[in-house]
C-alpha cells in the first residue's frame, strides 16, 4: 500500500468516524460527554486533516485542525 492510498483511507475513516459520532449523539445513542464520542470526533479529524493536507486542500485542513484540538481538549477533560 503507497502513502496516498493510505491516506485516502484515513480520509474515509475520518469523515465515517464523524458522521457516525454526529449521527449516534443527534439520535441518542451516544453522548456528546463520552471518550467514545470525542474520540470518534477528534480521530476523524486527524484523518481528514491528513488527507487534506496531501491533497493541499487548506480549507478542510484548518477546519479539521480546530475540531482535532477541541477533541483534543475534550477527551483530557473527560479523561483527567
Amino acid at each position: 500500500m503507497n502513502k496516498n492510498t493510505l491516506f485516502e483511507l484515513l480520509g474515509w475513516y475520518g469523515t465515517l468516524a464523524i458522521m457516525a459520532a454526529y449521527f449516534a449523539n443527534s439520535f441518542g445513542l451516544l453522548s456528546a460527554q463520552t471518550i467514545t464520542y470525542q474520540g470518534l470526533n477528534a480521530s476523524g479529524a486527524l484523518g481528514i486533516v491528513l488527507v487534506s493536507y496531501l491533497k493541499r486542500a487548506y480549507q478542510p485542513m484548518i477546519l479539521n485542525i480546530m475540531w482535532l484540538l477541541i477533541g483534543v481538549i475534550a477527551l483530557s477533560s473527560l479523561i483527567f
